[in-house]
């Protein structure tokens, strides 16, 4: 099977990209600086590690399952436990999170832009695949999680 890009390269491309924008091209500034208003700093590193903690915990239900936590792996098990009660995809919810407290703290309007990008691109190429694959491994199971649990929040 070839390799494919698995979604923390996109994380990690777009934190990249966030942090190029809001120093060569910050168009308007929304915060001047979070070192000037602390709470927008606070805030940011909040956002930051729920969306590090969401994404690492929900990662570590696969692990306790034994299934293949990337993408294009043939899942073992059907994880529904911890934070897969409330959404069928925490970790990329965890990886947005991540990314909005990364625009919170820079402080730019650009970096914002990448945000529904990353969405697109996980939305699109991730999450539109594993469904149909899910159902096919795990049938009714997983039609009833489905229809059960929302796929963002």
């Amino acid at each position: 099977m070839p390799r494919k890009i698995i979604p923390p390269a996109y994380l990690l491309t777009s934190l990249l990209l966030m942090f190029i924008l809001d120093r060569y091209l910050p168009v308007q500034n929304i915060i001047s600086s979070t070192f000037d208003y602390p709470d927008f700093n606070y805030m940011a590193t909040f956002v930051r590690l729920c969306g590090f903690a969401l994404t690492a915990s929900s990662a570590l239900y696969f692990k306790k399952s034994a299934t293949a936590i990337r993408p294009f792996e043939t899942s073992t098990a059907l994880v529904k436990g911890g934070p897969y009660r409330f959404t069928r995809n925490p970790m990329y919810l965890g990886m947005v999170l991540i990314l909005i407290g990364t625009a919170i703290y820079l402080g730019s309007l650009t970096p914002w832009f990448v945000i529904p990008v990353f969405f697109l691109i996980i939305q699109e190429c991730f999450i539109k695949h594993e469904e149909p694959f899910l159902k096919n491994i795990f049938g009714k199971e997983y039609q009833d999680y489905k229809c059960k649990v929302r796929r963002w929040i």
